[in-house]
This record gives structure tokens, sequence and C-alpha cells, in this order.
């Protein structure tokens, strides 16, 4: 299969997961179905799942099998899609649409769009605290240990913060990469830690895949924001232009055009030889590393 088949291949059987989780079903109360619906809504129906294929594929460098690792894909996938809808907010970047759809408080409203985001991420902790995700209490600790960092104030919400602190004003580019590590990159760094924590790998193992998530995350942001300069709505789902207008920092708006894509070049290059040590194993990896740095949506 070619990368793309292989990433729509995973991406089925996460959503499958992930439509089990939202069946409503959960614990010893049914809950409000316009809640649920509003959960199903942010996360059912679209996406790369490209956050879940990483962990899969990360974990599968130590020969955990995909069914035992879709667990921790959903509940990373759960607090990604938490993520895009407290984005898309009026109070943060009041965005309108999102793969391709209408974003979720213009569907319900907003009240409903906070609490599905608030559900969708202690869901995710629900799936990882769950016996099913891992049989060693020690992995399940690590991987919810791992996410709470990742998602929370010194990780995805710092950034955020940041971020909105930073419009309209003339950042650093160190600053810039810091913001963008928290925002964006916590979580992609996660995601592969997280494939070796399932893995239980160690040392150098463990490093080298935190390397990998961490200049993966830099690329996969740096990449997202020349789209929105250089990009088609139709083909990414969402608006473009929307970082220039809301005086966003960004590399771009720092760099240029040509000297980010320069640096999203040596970006894809150290990550790549980051996974060296894994030789032929990493082969997939080094493909979406590629492919991160040169989508176009």
């Amino acid at each position: 299969m070619t990368l793309t088949e292989q990433i729509s291949a995973v991406a089925a059987r996460v959503e499958q997961r992930l439509t089990g989780y939202l069946a409503g079903v959960r614990g010893p109360a049914q809950p409000p179905e316009r809640l649920a619906e509003a959960m199903r809504y942010a996360v059912l129906g679209g996406g790369k799942r490209l956050r879940p294929f990483l962990l899969i594929e990360c974990a599968a460098l130590f020969g955990v099998k995909l069914e035992n690792a879709l667990d921790a894909a959903a509940a990373l996938e759960c607090a990604h899609c938490y993520s895009l809808v407290h984005d898309d907010l009026p109070a943060m970047d009041d965005d309108n649409l999102r793969r391709g759809r209408p974003t979720l408080h213009l569907a319900f409203d907003e009240a409903t769009a906070i609490l599905a985001g608030d559900g969708l991420l202690t869901l995710a902790f629900e799936i990882l605290a769950t016996p099913q995700t891992h049989s060693d209490p020690a992995v399940r600790g690590a991987l919810t240990l791992g996410l709470a960092r990742a998602a929370g104030w010194g990780g995805m919400a710092g950034g955020q913060s940041l971020d909105l602190e930073a419009e309209g004003k003339t950042l650093k580019v160190d600053e810039i990469r810091y913001l963008q590590a928290l925002k964006t990159g916590a979580l992609i760094e996660y995601a592969c830690a997280a494939g070796g924590i399932l893995g239980k790998a160690e040392g150098a193992d463990r490093m080298a895949l935190e390397t990998f998530g961490r200049l993966l995350g830099q690329a996969y942001q740096l990449a997202d924001d020349l789209l929105d300069v250089t990009g088609d709505k139709h083909k990414l789902g969402k608006e473009t232009g929307k970082d220039g207008r809301a005086g966003k920092a960004t590399l771009v708006a720092v760099l240029g055009v040509d000297k980010a894509r320069l640096e999203l070049e040596r970006l894809e290059r150290e990550a790549i030889a980051s996974l060296q040590r894994f030789g032929a194993r990493a082969d997939t990896l080094v493909e979406t590393a590629r492919f991160v740095s040169r989508r176009e949506h």
C-alpha cells in the first residue's frame, strides 16, 4: 500500500473504535443526546487521523499490534478534536469552517461546543484509564501522565494562551518556535512518545521517538502556516489567510515564504535522521515525515 492508503486504512480502524466509544452508553448514566451528538460531530466523519497513525506506527517499531494500540490512539484523537472545537470558538480563533463543514459552535451553539470539548478531553482520560487500553497499570499511568502534560498548561493549552497573547505583536523566531512547540508540537510529540510507552521502549529508543515527534511537530506547524498563505481553502477544508488577518505570530510572517520553506526542508531532514537507529523498521515513519512537510492539505 502507498502511505496515503496506509493512513486511510488506519484512520478507518480508528474511526470504528471512536464510533464505539461515542455510541452514547458510558458508565452508569446515559449522556444527554444533544451533547453526545455534538461530540460525534466533532470527531467522526473527517480528518486524516495523523496523530493516531503516528502513535500506532511508533508502537509498531516495538512489535505492538494495531489492535493493541487502537484505544490509546482513540484517546489521543479525542484530545485533539477537543482542542479543535475550543480553538474554533469566537473567543479563540473564531473559525467558521472545519474539515469542510461548519464549525461545531455554528452547527450547534457555543455552550454546547464548550461542553463537547470538555466531554472529549475527559473521555480521552477515561479511555486511557481503562484496563482494555493496556493490561499494565504502569503503562496506563505513563500514557495518562504524558497526555496530561502534552494537553495542559505546559503544553497545548499553554501554547494557545501564548498564541492569543501574541496577536498583533512582533515576536522573535525563538519565541514563535516555543509557542508552536506547545500549541501544536506537544500533542504530536506525545503521539510518538506514547507509541514508545506502549512498546515499553527505553533509553535511546525512547529519546529518538521524542526527538522525531518534536521535529515533526515543528514541521507540521510550519507546513500549516505555509498552507494558510499559499494553500487552497477547498482542498484544506478551512479558511486560508486567517493568520495574517488576525495578526498571528508565525514563522512565515517573520521569515517570508522562501526562507520558511528552507526551514521546513531542514526540519524534515533532521526528523528523518532521528529515526536512523531503527533502520528499515522506520520506513513508514520516514515517509510520514515527508508527507507532513510536503502536504497540500
